[in-house]
């Protein structure tokens, strides 16, 4: 799969993305999987960028880069350099012109579930 750097200015610093047309629903659906990713998904749906520390997740460090590897990896977010934080944000354009709706109905389902789960 091709994949585009975020940062030319600073190789040592740059992350690969997959670009658009390379993005899998295969692996969209396996990253938005997780519960743990799912939280991060809605965190970022929330907050238009949040550094990895910011978004307050119960888990270790590597466990949290991890998560986020996945997510950058299946072309669900992008992540740059801030300083020594890495900036996370959705792809929220790239994934609604790649397949309209999902990530709306995605977060809508984890938000009802949410619901049930809490009447339950």
């Amino acid at each position: 799969m091709p994949l585009r750097s975020t940062s030319a200015a600073t190789p040592s610093r740059q992350l690969d993305h997959p670009e658009p047309a390379d993005i899998r629903l295969e692996e969209v659906l396996h990253a938005c999987a997780d519960p743990m990713r799912l939280r991060i998904i809605q965190a970022l749906a929330a907050d238009a960028a949040a550094a990895c520390g910011e978004i307050g997740l119960a888990c270790s460090k590597s466990t949290a880069t991890y998560h986020f590897r996945v997510l950058r990896e299946a072309g669900v977010i992008t992540q740059r350099y801030q300083g020594t934080a890495k900036v996370n944000e959705l792809r929220r354009a790239d994934l609604d012109a790649v397949f309209p709706g999902l990530l709306d109905a995605l977060l809508a389902s984890a938000t009802a579930q949410a619901g049930r789960t809490r009447e339950a």
